[in-house]
């Protein structure tokens, strides 16, 4: 029997799409492309009592918008209603490649 303060697997898979949602929201200032389909988001957990883990990428360790992107994806998920605590780590392990976007982000990047 679930408690008030557990959440159910559909709860944090529901929880998770509405984090993706967020996250599309967040553009590379220099490409015209979410940093979602991008494939900067290596990993998204939502644990319980609604605390959410991101562990994303840059384009480049060099990339001008380091502390901005990063602290905008915080402040998006954020906005998400019940959330209670969100950390986002960036790693560049593995390094980021043009291979981890999406089909839709290399169509619009005229890469297909």
């Amino acid at each position: 029997m679930e408690t008030e303060n557990s959440t159910s697997t559909g709860q944090i898979a529901e929880l998770k799409e509405k984090v993706v949602q967020a996250i599309k929201q967040v553009y590379d200032p220099e490409i015209p492309v979410d940093v979602y389909e991008l494939g900067l988001i290596y990993e998204i957990t939502v644990y319980p009592v609604n605390n959410v883990f991101v562990l994303m990428t840059l384009t480049s360790p060099n990339c001008p918008s380091a502390e901005y992107i990063p602290s905008e994806v915080k402040d998006k998920i954020q906005q998400i209603q019940g959330i209670s605590n969100v950390e986002v780590e960036v790693t560049f392990d593995p390094p980021y490649s043009q291979d981890m976007m999406s089909e839709a982000a290399k169509l619009e990047l005229g890469f297909l």
